[in-house]
Order: structure tokens, then C-alpha cells, then sequence
């Protein structure tokens, strides 16, 4: 790593409030009452959100941090009490919407070619060209644009580059990144959305960098702190606990690599940055440079956990099966943590919602029916299923058409494809993609209780199921020999038994075929799966009482499409062919494996590229993504009793990070007891 003190301090001042902090900068509900109250006398809902974004915008105020190339470090505002509770009593009583926000990486095109000003411009005169709802739609969006220029001019303070780009398209790399961080801040607070993201900057942004070498403006060196402090500022707005994505390599619809210089030097600035904030996906493809994976590989096993592997190829097909072109499906994003997102054209809803999987288990089996064998049961479980799918459809489309009635994300619209040549918000379904994306949470557990069921008790009938369900309800209380049978005795997910990966397989086709039936408002978008669940399976399992694989009440779930923890008993190839079983590409919705490892098997020769071996083996037998913590239980635990000692100590969960000492006492316990493997 270069030294370089003054970024170091930089660094160590962010972590030091990020850890402290409890939500992101620049929220405002005294600017967002006093804009609807300014605003109360127009008629149009759509011209008054143009009008809150651009108020939202122009009251921002920024704080200059020492040894920052880039401005945009948002100031929190603070205002008296009375003022809080005034503005807080206004707005409860505003129509309310619901739904997923944000998730998406904007599309540059235009804004590099044109310029804000030239944004401006281009809906000015669509606007003049329209007429009714169209007309206030592109009237929402030149406000929305005012309100960017003026917040960019703000946080540049005076200075040339902010001028110039507060206005006119950027035309070097520092202009062009500083641009990025402006938008991303700018949708975020100005339509208050979530996670708006870098995306994919080698991409992105190679023209710019190749130009500015080409002219002798700039080294890699200077563009890596350039990426570096785009990283800070990421760090210094948000809170932790989410996720921002930025994604490097993969291949472009013919096939050709798209790596580039910049690729790396997005995975070298997570090196020197070292914060939660944002993982770097590798999109790997059959013909990546191997200097990148090994790159990757390398920062994992030296306990560096942001990087993470996407399959480019499996991603790539379930987009074209979402009838995404294959021109545009390598144009993608994890709009969070594993949430897979079409740049630039997307109003997409992720994680919307979680399903239990086991709390519908336990549920089917507290029915008290009567059922004549194992297949009678799990055909009447997917039909409980089922029904809860119809339900969550029915909700999403509600919460939709509240948000077509009462939302409005005017700057958003203006940076997603083809909001502005339809004329409608993305809120009213103006997005080239509108799918809502479900999470089914808690796989591995229910296969391994489907397991027991099939042949504890339909099969051998050593228990029956009100039997059994007494047992669980006592929370194994009495009968830990019981349960220490059906931990050991059973085959698990996540042990290569063809049995267990056939009966998962079967779950996850009905799951796909039944998400597959049903269509979103207001465009008759698919309703898409994932198995990814960022902290559900803490929540959804302290929910849920014991189950009959064996998990007791109130422990968290299996994370993800991996085994339970603690349960890949013959290691991690044989969990991968497990997790490899089943068909990855429909699961657009997110499909995370996580893998742990003992922080010594790397200090034995040869351990990197066993590793590199292990994660290319998963991405060739078509797994979606896979991630990785290096760190010994040990350290984890003298976390716990010395917190202070471990505040940047940096884990993988479902698909983000976190600091370690920051987690629920819950989720903390949850990583400790993750399987951690000791060899390769």
C-alpha cells in the first residue's frame, strides 16, 4: 500500500463518524414542508415534486475535508426542535407511498454528451412539444435539473471544475467522476431514493481516462486516488448496514472483454480504502484476464472482503430470458447486494418482498391436516406457497399504484431510459424495465427439513407430525438426542447427496415457474426471484421458532443459496456442487454464496491459487456469485469482548458488508458460526 498520511487520516476521520452515524446526510423534513407548503397552490402532483427535488436540492449545504480531490461531502443540517416537530407534523399528513426506492445505476449517456444545461434544454423543448400530464412531467424534470446545477455550484464553492460541470458535459476524468458522485447525491437526496450507485465506472469512464493519458493529464496513480476518494465520500454519506455496488470486466454482447485499465484500479482502491462502502463485482467470463481474478483472489485472502465474483454468462442468460436484448444484458448491475439491475433503464423494485420459506413450513404444518405420505404434504405446501405469492403480487401492485397516485422521482426519470421520451415518471412507469424482484429467504433450511419430514416422519414414522411439532415447540427442550440425530444422521444441503440437491432443484423450478406467472403494474412487468437476503434471515429467523432440520428458535437463517451454517460437513468442493445443482439464471432477483476460511490457510504456499481454483470451479458449474470471509473465529471473538480494538474489522454477510462490532449481537453470532474451512 502507498503511504500517503494525509488520505490515511482522511480515511481514519470517516470510519470514526460512520461508525457513530445511524443514517445517511442530507435528509431534510424542514425543506421537504416548507416546498409542499410553498407549492400547495398548483394543481399538478407531478410539477410540485419537480419542485421539492429542485428545493431539496438548492438547500444543501457541503463541509471540504482536508486532503479530498473531489467535492460533495454533504453537511447535515440542523434546525431547533419546534421547527423538527412542525415540519414533521405537516408531513404526516401528506398522502404516503410505499415501495422500493433507487437500486439502480444512472445512465451517463446523454448527461456526458450534453451537459446538465443541455438536459435542460432537451425537456424544455419536448416539454413545448406536449401537452397535458407529458408537459408537467418534463416541467418536474427541468426543475429537478435546476436543483442539480445549483447544489453542484454550491458544493464546488467557487471552484472551476464545479462550475463548469454544475453546466457544461465533463470532459476530463476528474470532471467526468466528480460528475458521477454529484448525480448519485443528487437523486438520492433530491427524489429521496436508496442506493444509487457508481455502476460500471471502468466503463463508464475509459474514454475519459484514456483521453486525459493520451494528453499527459493524468496517471494511473492520480486516477486511482480519484476512485479512492470517490470511495470516501461514499463512506462519509451513508451509514452502514446497505450496500453500493461498483462492477468491473465482464463481456460486452459479442462476446469481446471489457476490462480495462480502470478495472483494476477499482479493486486496488478498495486495498487503500479498506470501509465497507462499496463492494467491487468481478463479472466473470470465460475469457477474463487472469490477472484480474487473481487480483481479486488475492485481496480476499489477504481478509479483504468487498470484492466478490459475479457470473457474467448466467446473469446474461436470465436477462435475455427476462426479454432484455442481448445488446443490452451485459449492461447490468448489482443495484445493491446481489440484486441484479439493467443499467441506466431501470425503475426495477428488489427484495419486495422476503418469504419465509420455513415460517410457510411451519405454518402448513401447524394446519393439522391429514396427509397420506411425504408428496401429499410438500404438493400442499407449495400450494400454501403459492398463495403467498398471489398475496405479495396483489400488495406490490397496491403499493404501485400509490406510487403512480402520490410519488414522483423526477431527477431519477431524467437519468433512466425512456422516462424523458415517453414523458412519464418513473414512479407512473416510465422505465424501460419495471420488474419487482422477491427474495425467498432461508433455503437450505427448508430442503433439510423437507429431508427430515420425508424420512423421519413419513417414512420411518418415528415421530408423527403433532409429535414433532411438540418437540419444536419446546424448542428441542428434553429432546437434544433427537435433535443431534437429525443434525448427523440426515444428509444436508451443502454435502453433494443427490437427493437433497434433486428436492432443491424441484423447489426451485415451482418457485421460478409460479414467479413466472404473474405480471406488475403498470406495465405488466415480471415478478423475478432471488434467494439473496441481506439481513432477513436474522429477521425472518428471530421470527420463526424451531424447525425440524435441527435449527433451534429464533436462530437466523441460512443466508442465501449456501447450506446452513455449520452443516458442509465434507467441505467447500462438495458445497459448491450442491449449490451448483439447480439452474442460477432465472434467480435475477439475487443469488449469494457466501464462503468462510480460516485466516492461516493462506500463510501454507500455493493457498491463493487454490482459492482462485475453488471460486473458478463455482463460476464454471454455473453459480450466480459467490463471496468470502478470511478470518479466524478467534479474532471474531475478541472482537466481542474488545469492540474498541475492532472497529474497521470488515465482514461479508448476505451480499454486503459490515463492521463487525457494529452488528446485532444476533448476526454477529450468526458469522461466528458460519462454517469455517481449514483447508482447501
Amino acid at each position: 500500500m502507498i503511504n500517503d498520511k494525509p488520505m490515511e487520516l482522511l480515511r481514519d476521520r470517516i470510519l470514526a463518524d460512520q461508525l457513530t452515524r445511524t443514517k445517511r446526510r442530507g435528509d431534510n423534513p424542514v425543506v421537504n414542508a416548507q416546498s409542499l407548503k410553498g407549492s400547495s397552490h398548483i394543481t399538478s402532483h407531478q410539477v410540485r415534486m419537480g419542485m421539492l427535488t429542485r428545493d431539496r436540492l438548492a438547500s444543501l449545504e457541503f463541509r471540504t475535508l482536508d486532503s479530498s480531490l473531489l467535492f460533495g461531502y454533504v453537511k447535515q443540517m440542523n434546525y431547533p426542535e419546534s421547527e423538527l416537530k412542525d415540519a414533521e407534523a405537516f408531513l404526516s399528513r401528506q398522502p404516503v407511498t410505499f415501495g422500493q426506492t433507487g437500486h439502480c445505476d444512472p445512465c451517463w449517456d446523454e448527461l456526458f454528451e450534453l451537459g446538465i444545461d443541455g438536459l435542460i434544454h432537451k425537456n424544455t423543448d419536448l416539454k413545448n412539444k406536449s401537452r397535458g400530464e407529458a408537459a408537467d412531467t418534463y416541467q418536474s424534470f427541468i426543475y429537478a435539473l435546476e436543483g442539480l446545477s445549483v447544489m453542484v455550484e454550491t458544493a464546488g464553492a467557487g471552484d472551476d471544475l464545479c462550475l463548469k460541470i454544475a453546466h457544461a458535459p465533463p470532459e476530463t476524468f476528474h470532471e467526468a467522476i466528480q460528475l458521477v458522485w454529484f448525480v448519485m447525491i443528487g437523486i438520492m437526496i433530491g427524489d429521496k431514493v436508496g442506493l444509487v450507485g457508481p455502476g460500471r465506472l471502468d466503463v463508464r469512464l475509459n474514454r475519459f481516462y484514456q483521453r486525459d493519458l493520451l494528453r499527459g493529464e493524468i496517471s494511473s496513480e492520480s486516477a486511482l486516488k480519484l476512485i479512492e476518494d470517490l470511495y470516501y465520500l461514499i463512506n462519509d454519506f451513508e451509514s452502514p448496514g446497505l450496500a453500493y455496488g461498483v462492477m468491473v470486466g465482464g463481456c460486452d454482447a459479442d462476446g469481446n472483454d471489457l476490462t480495462n485499465d480502470l478495472s483494476y484500479l477499482c479493486l486496488e482502491a478498495l486495498r487503500r480504502t479498506d470501509l465497507v462502502y462499496p463492494t467491487v463485482g468481478i463479472c466473470w467470463h470465460s475469457n477474463t484476464p487472469d490477472d484480474l481474478t487473481s487480483l481479486a483472489v488475492e485481496l480476499i485472502a489477504r481478509g479483504y472482503t468487498t470484492p466478490a465474483f459475479f457470473n457474467d454468462q448466467v446473469i446474461q442468460e436470465g436477462l435475455v430470458k427476462y426479454g432484455v436484448p442481448r445488446e443490452e444484458a451485459w449492461d447490468y448491475i448489482n443495484s445493491a447486494c446481489v440484486e441484479i439491475t439493467p443499467c441506466g433503464s431501470s425503475n426495477i423494485w428488489v427484495a419486495s418482498p422476503y418469504f419465509s420459506l420455513c415460517g410457510i413450513l411451519m405454518e402448513k404444518l401447524e394446519s393439522q391436516q391429514d396427509f397420506t405420505g411425504y408428496e401429499d404434504f410438500i404438493n400442499s405446501y407449495f400450494e400454501l406457497l403459492k398463495d403467498k405469492i398471489a398475496l405479495a403480487v396483489e400488495k406490490q401492485n397496491e403499493m404501485r399504484e400509490s406510487r403512480r397516485l402520490y410519488g414522483g422521482k423526477p431527477l431519477q426519470s431524467v437519468f433512466t431510459r425512456d422516462c424523458m421520451y415517453s414523458g412519464k415518471d418513473n414512479d407512473d412507469g416510465g422505465a424501460r424495465y419495471n420488474w419487482v424482484e422477491c427474495s425467498f429467504v432461508g433455503l437450505a433450511n427448508l430442503v433439510d427439513s423437507l429431508k427430515i419430514l420425508k424420512e423421519l416422519v413419513f417414512e420411518e414414522r418415528e415421530l408423527s407430525i403433532s409429535s414433532l411439532l411438540e418437540v419444536l415447540d419446546n424448542d428441542f427442550a428434553g429432546n437434544e438426542q433427537l435433535r443431534q440425530k437429525i443434525l448427523h444422521k440426515y444428509p444436508k444441503y451443502g454435502v453433494n447427496d443427490s437427493g437433497v440437491d434433486l428436492e432443491i432443484k424441484r423447489i426451485m423450478e415451482f418457485i421460478t415457474s409460479e414467479c413466472a406467472k404473474y405480471k406488475m403494474k403498470p406495465d405488466n412487468s415480471h415478478f423475478v426471484p432471488g434467494t439473496f437476503c441481506w439481513i432477513m434471515h436474522q429477521r425472518l429467523g428471530e421470527e420463526c421458532g424451531a424447525t425440524p432440520d435441527g435449527r433451534k428458535a429464533g436462530f437466523p437463517f441460512a443466508d442465501g443459496a449456501g447450506p446452513a451454517q455449520g452443516r458442509e460437513k465434507l467441505g467447500p468442493t462438495a458445497a459448491i456442487n450442491s449449490v451448483t445443482s439447480w439452474d442460477h439464471s432465472p434467480m435475477i432477483g439475487g443469488s449469494a454464496f457466501n464462503m468462510k476460511f480460516n485466516k492461516a490457510v493462506f500463510n501454507t504456499p500455493g493457498a491463493v491459487e487454490k482459492l482462485k481454483y475453488l471460486v473458478l470451479t463455482f463460476l464454471r458449474k454455473g453459480g450466480f456469485e459467490t463471496q468470502i470471509n478470511v478470518v479466524d473465529n478467534e479474532i471474531l471473538k475478541q472482537a466481542l469482548k474488545s469492540p474498541d480494538e475492532y472497529n474497521d474489522l470488515v465482514v461479508r454477510i448476505g451480499g454486503y458488508t459490515d463492521y463487525f462490532t457494529r452488528m446485532s449481537p444476533q448476526m454477529q453470532q450468526e458469522v461466528i458460526l458460519r462454517t469455517e474451512f481449514n483447508s482447501l
